[in-house]
């Protein structure tokens, strides 16, 4: 049952992450508990910067996509194995800054940023922004002439790319709510409009990205194709030539025993090996490459531990085995139908024999996290842990139906350490008022 490379079972048959008995977090951190294998997230970072290093002869930038999973002591860990950090918000900036993340070294994304967020960004020194529409530009150059200062910005292109991934977390098409589009002909009227204002507006280069949970590695071969195409063609119109191609993230990871994604060697291979392609065919300098990974950094170095509470039979359908969370602290299921696999923490190594559905506790039908899963016979008070669940399960989690939010551990070398605490009845109610 155990397929990841950051689990193990120890002689008790209890599963074991990062060295760490998971009963034993249990006992001391409580149920839901999210907890994430240091030392796999940085070994995945340091997979990233060295396949640059080999597989890109031009100068390479990995910068973790904050919105997987960001916290004070995740921010810092990726400071110190020396990443950029893609950030979408004011509050991920505000948690970047206060880990203590050089503001110079942040990419700022979003396709709605708001004023304030715009004069927070320019006010700390965020090294970039990725610019996502005419009104930002507009926003953007009427703060610059305000500040007589110039800052430097990415365009968001739409490269009309669409992967195999799930509607919703794929984003390359022309029907997307980001980025500027090539076919309608925006993203040229947006170079045009920026090289026009170079008093305020030092372009720096173009990203794209195409989606999330990819399998395949053609999708990034033809985005990465047609981004150097529309960089040639900008140099060809205007006499620009950009310095930097920054190609998103979105490399898939296993959920499941039978998922197969492309290494992160093989990802970065191949796309360092489009750009190249594509340079040499145009005859474009080898722009400074950016690679934006999160799902494939933090996903699988998390497990979600759940304490088994009521469960009930449905005569000749299904068994549902219900725990103490739910799409309060992973809402994937419920949004994209994603699919997760599970072991009992507790009898990690006992054989599988039925087949049950795992329910959380919200008032919700559709609040299942795992459809006909195969485990062996459960007991109320048993753990279960759900594999994969480091990324999008605690940035995406919420208080629904007024339930706290889990804590999270880090774990490393036999030892842990709470990096959020759990939340408390009274932090609940914190910011209401009568």
């Amino acid at each position: 049952m155990i397929f990841l490379e950051a689990l193990s079972v120890n002689q008790d048959s209890y599963l074991e992450i990062g060295g760490c008995d998971t009963v034993e977090l249990a006992k001391k951190y409580g149920t839901p508990l999210y907890v994430m294998d240091e030392e796999l997230i940085r070994e995945k970072c340091r997979r990233y910067t060295d396949a640059l290093k080999e597989y890109y002869p031009g100068e390479g930038i990995v910068a973790y996509a904050g919105k997987a999973f960001l916290t004070l002591a995740m921010a810092r860990l990726i400071h110190e194995e020396g990443l950029y950090l893609d950030v979408v918000s004011g509050g991920e900036i505000h948690t970047a800054l206060k880990a203590g993340f050089p503001p110079e070294k942040l990419y700022f994304h979003g396709n709605n940023k708001t004023g304030e967020e715009l004069e927070a960004a320019l006010g700390v020194g965020v090294g970039k922004i990725v610019v996502d529409s005419v009104n930002e530009l507009e926003d953007l150059l009427a703060r610059f002439k305000k500040r007589s200062a110039k800052g430097r910005v990415l365009l968001r292109i739409k490269p009309g790319i669409e992967a195999h991934t799930h509607d919703y977390i794929l984003t390359g098409q022309e029907d997307s709510k980001f980025g500027f589009g090539l076919a309608d002909g925006s993203a040229l009227e947006a170079v045009e409009l920026v090289l026009s204002h170079k008093e305020c507006f030092e372009l720096v280069g173009f990203h794209c990205h195409i989606g999330s949970q990819i399998f395949q590695l053609e999708p990034f071969q033809l985005a990465a194709e047609k981004m150097v195409g529309f960089m040639a063609e900008v140099r060809d119109r205007w006499g620009y030539t950009a310095v930097e191609l920054d190609l998103g993230g979105g490399l898939g990871i296993r959920h499941r025993r039978g998922d197969t994604p492309p290494s992160i060697d093989s990802f970065v291979e191949n796309s360092a090996s489009a750009v190249q392609k594509a340079a040499e065919e145009r005859d474009f300098p080898l722009p400074r490459l950016v690679l934006e990974p999160g799902r494939s950094i933090a996903g699988e170095a998390g497990i979600t531990v759940y304490e088994v509470g009521v469960i009930k039979d449905v005569p000749g359908i299904r068994r549902y085995v219900s725990v103490d969370g739910g799409m309060m602290d992973n809402i994937r299921p419920a949004l994209y139908g994603a699919e997760y696999e599970a072991v009992l923490a507790n009898r990690a190594d006992e054989e599988p024999r039925e087949i049950v559905t795992i329910a959380g506790k919200a008032c919700e039908s559709g609040d299942i996290l795992i459809r006909d899963v195969l485990l062996p016979p459960i007991s109320r008070g048993d753990l279960l842990a759900v594999f994969s669940t480091g990324a999008y399960c605690y940035s995406m989690a919420s208080n629904y139906n007024r339930n706290p939010r889990p804590a999270v551990v880090f774990v490393s070398e036999g030892k842990s350490r709470l990096v959020v605490r759990r939340e408390t009845e009274e932090d609940l109610t914190a910011l209401d008022e009568l």
